[in-house]
């Protein structure tokens, strides 16, 4: 075959496959992506003879020196829309088993190769790590059940070594963890809290490079002077103090490098992890250890952007502090990975003695509750490390990466809560917490009311403590199948961990009394005779327009009613949206119809005996009409399915 004739049987074998792949698109009505098509139409072009042969074979038999008529014709039309058929069916087959992305492409699969050998060889030393402790059996949900406390207090301990040894970010999870009272049993809680941050500092050269990289220049040109010993070593930063050139001392915290690349590890492990503990194990489905993961996630990755941390500093600030200080970022100075703050003097909040406790933990108190319940952003994590005694007394708050926001809606629900928590008000508490949280379509609320009553006595009698409170809390509220939103648990998580804060400070403090005592001051004020003079201004202001407009419209009403033309207009589907969902609906119901009658009609007349001869001795015309509506009535339903595919993952 000579070079000439072996081009025009490629480009012409090319020409078919890309006519395949358009009329296959075309008549599915769906974008693919082109590789794709592509391969479709290929599998296509190589299946057709295969399959079609033995209709091709039938006609060799046939006497073509009689006149056959269009015959011929119509069968190559058959043919051509069955060839059509073949690719069709397999992008819609290729649409239900591997969805587009469900598969990488063969650039990003080289790009995340060496990624997936990485995190394939931490995924492996972290398993080795968890088996070494114990956790093997609970991995596979075959360890000591949690309702025997000897087997919490074991899995506890074995859980804290395999997060001690497995480096950054599973002792950042360990951590994490240890603030949750709410949800972990106390064993895990108080073996959790043992975890520190036992990292060695990153030599001075390596932070050094960071700096220069993130503030565009030596460090000396932005500082006057910068202490190159660490003022503290973190598993994500390190900090350090600094002058700047107009005087002011501040504190420079500096990301550790290449940080980034082993927490995302990490994390896709700890995922992969609590998948493995929901699926296999009773203890982990209890926990809920998948959205722990995924709330862990979100707050790291949040942790790991300086700049986000900024602007909690200032947000938090802006509130308003009181007789707490919080540090005031330069922003000019701050990157993703460099923060620069103002320098607070000061040392730790053990330091404070037995008699500045009580007030010292008044005033945080009256600081949180101040910024979650009026201002409605909050610090959410006050543990004792991310508080200072300042050189004059008073405290300073530290640390602003873990920072909470409520709406006003929000706000008011959680005034009234403690407000009728305040008066041991078992329906207005049950009616705040409703409002706070998304309401179920079934509930019970004369028993949620019992169990708030029931808890209040329990909680809020004289004597009583408030070590259990939060915990019981969230026992009644999974326990009526009420779900608390992200913002609304970092209250309560925020606030369990403020307590423990509070009785390391002042040993015997009451958090629900101070507490309610913050209720009858700060919220009271809200509702004295200025405030409600306010709010009532407010809303007559709002309301003065609508007023001064309906006497007239009561007019316009009463007159069409009194001589019989009083009518109503209703737009039904006015939102394009449910326009467009309609309109799809009944296409897809259409279609359904149209390819189910041509089904039906096609089979029939496959069925039927007689009519003329298209072809003598091969096909009629019964059958040839019988096998162009089954064609069609395949790709009619092929439509169909495309269409419910993609919807499905819309």
């Amino acid at each position: 075959m000579d070079i000439p004739l072996t081009l025009t049987l490629s480009f012409g074998i090319l020409v078919m496959i890309i006519a395949l792949a358009v009329a296959a698109r075309r008549l599915l009505g769906v974008r693919f992506g082109a590789i794709r098509t592509a391969l479709a139409a290929i599998m296509a072009f190589a299946l057709a003879e295969p399959l079609l042969s033995p209709v091709l074979m039938s006609f060799k038999s046939t006497d073509m020196q009689k006149d056959p008529g269009l015959g011929p014709l119509w069968v190559l039309v058959l043919v051509v829309m069955c060839i059509v058929l073949i690719p069709m069916v397999i992008l819609v087959v290729a649409e239900a088993l591997v969805p587009p992305g469900s598969i990488p492409g063969p650039i990003e699969f080289a790009r995340s190769l060496r990624g997936r050998i990485s995190r394939a060889r931490r995924y492996s030393q972290i398993t080795r790590i968890a088996f070494r402790h114990g956790l093997g059996p609970y991995l596979r949900g075959r360890g000591d059940r949690l309702e025997d406390r000897g087997g919490r207090v074991r899995l506890a301990r074995a859980l804290r070594g395999a997060l001690d040894e497995g480096g950054v970010t599973f002792v950042k999870l360990g951590q994490v963890l240890s603030t949750r009272r709410d949800l972990l049993p106390t064993e895990f809680v108080d073996e959790l809290r043992k975890l520190q941050d036992h990292v060695a500092p990153v030599p001075w050269d390596q932070i050094e490079q960071v700096l220069v990289a993130e503030l565009g220049g030596p460090v000396d040109e932005t500082f006057a002077e910068f202490t190159r010993h660490p003022l503290a070593a973190a598993s994500i930063a390190q900090a350090y103090t600094a002058r700047l050139h107009t005087g002011e001392s501040v504190v420079v915290k500096v990301q550790r490098p290449a940080i980034r690349s082993v927490v995302a590890r990490d994390l896709d492990i700890v995922a992969r992890l609590a998948h493995t503990l929901e699926t296999k194990s009773r203890w982990g489905r209890t926990l809920g250890v998948r959205d722990l993961a995924e709330g862990f996630a979100v707050a790291i990755r949040e942790e790991l952007d300086f700049r986000i941390e900024a602007g909690n500093m200032a947000a938090v600030a802006a509130s308003g502090g009181g007789s707490v200080t919080y540090p005031s970022p330069y922003a000019e100075l701050c990157t993703e990975r460099v923060l620069v703050m103002q320098r607070l003097t000061g040392g730790p909040l053990s330091g404070a003695t037995r008699e500045q406790g009580p007030e010292l933990a008044r005033t945080l108190l009256d600081c949180l509750l101040r910024q979650i319940l009026l201002e409605g952003v909050f610090h959410a994590d006050p543990h004792p490390g991310n508080i200072m005694l300042l050189s004059d007394g008073t405290l300073g708050l530290l640390d602003f990466g873990s920072v909470g926001r409520l709406d006003s809606s929000v706000r008011a629900a959680l005034q009234r809560f403690l407000i009728a928590m305040n008066r041991q008000d078992p329906l207005g508490v049950t009616d705040a917490l409703l409002e706070i949280v998304p309401r179920p379509e079934e509930i019970d609320e004369a028993a949620l009311e019992r169990a708030m009553g029931q808890f209040m006595a329990r909680h809020l009698a004289p004597g009583t403590g408030s070590m259990l409170m939060f915990t019981d809390l969230f026992k009644i509220v999974t326990e009526y199948g009420l779900s608390i939103p992200p913002e609304v648990a970092a209250v309560f998580r925020a606030l369990a961990t403020l307590e423990g804060t509070l009785v390391a400070l002042a040993p015997g403090f009451n958090l629900i009394d101070e507490a309610r005592s913050f209720a009858g001051g700060y919220l009271a004020e809200q509702l004295d005779t200025t405030s409600v003079k306010d709010a009532v201004t407010h809303e007559i202001a709002a309301l003065l327009p609508m007023l001064r407009r309906l006497p007239r419209r009561i007019e316009r009403i009463a007159s069409a009613a009194e001589h019989g033309r009083f009518s109503m207009n209703v737009r039904l589907l006015a939102d394009e949206r449910d326009r467009q969902f309609i309109t799809g609906l009944l296409h897809q119901v259409l279609l359904t119809v149209l390819g189910a009658t041509a089904g039906i009609m096609g089979v029939v007349l496959l069925g039927t005996d007689g009519g003329p001869r298209v072809m003598p001795g091969v096909i009629s015309l019964y059958e040839l009409i019988g096998f162009n509506l089954i064609v069609i009535s395949s790709i009619l339903v092929l439509r169909v399915l495309i269409g419910i595919f993609r919807r499905d993952r819309a």
